[in-house]
């Protein structure tokens, strides 16, 4: 029974493994830098210090500014994961001014979850509200919107079903094997979960 209790946990961590490593930001997003900047708020108090190196900053985008040959989002940004996708029910940590190069239409980024990634351009007074705000801008050399999907997740089943009942570890007699009391799966209910996917 431990060898096989044995195995059974090697192949679990085996699985993480693999499946970590298969964690990765989208080619649209990954820029040219080994780690884009990604501190807003390192960024908001020394803007001088970070002209022209690349970042990558997402979160929910504002409003949507159409110009002749450039569209300008702004993004409430929030923090980010592994993945570069913003952390939904995060909160946000600043304003961005990302300008896109061309024509990108406000009906399909309004309201939307965005990332950009560019070189930052330096800091654009602004207003939110009645507010004075200095945004940070970003010259977007890639971006990646993403979409708003419910899953549902079922609790996690027990690695092995059955239990010892009976004396504690070292005694051979007046014990046995069995399922637990509570059947084969976890009692817990299944969950509904948002997540973001490309």
């Amino acid at each position: 029974m431990r060898k096989s209790r044995f195995w059974q946990l090697s192949g679990l961590l085996l699985t993480s493994l693999l499946l970590s490593g298969c964690v990765t930001v989208p080619d649209s997003v990954k820029g040219t830098s080994a780690m884009p900047q990604q501190d807003l708020v390192r960024v908001l108090n020394a803007p001088q210090l970070y002209v022209g190196q690349e970042s990558r900053f997402g979160g929910k985008v504002i409003s949507v500014s159409n110009k002749n040959g450039m569209t300008r989002l702004e993004i409430a940004a929030m923090r980010l994961d592994d993945t570069a996708r913003p952390i939904l029910g995060s909160a946000t940590i600043g304003r961005v001014f990302a300008d896109v190069n061309g024509f990108v239409d406000p009906i399909n980024f309004n309201n939307q979850m965005v990332t950009v990634v560019g070189p930052i351009a330096g800091i654009e007074k602004g207003k939110i509200g009645d507010a004075n705000y200095n945004f940070v801008v970003v010259k977007v050399t890639g971006y990646q919107r993403w979409h708003m999907v419910q899953q549902v997740v079922s609790a996690p089943q027990p690695i092995d079903p059955w239990i010892w009942y009976g004396p504690g570890h070292g005694r051979r007699h007046g014990g046995y094997w069995g399922p637990p009391p509570w059947g084969y799966y976890s009692p817990a209910p299944a969950q509904v979960q948002t997540i973001l996917t490309e």
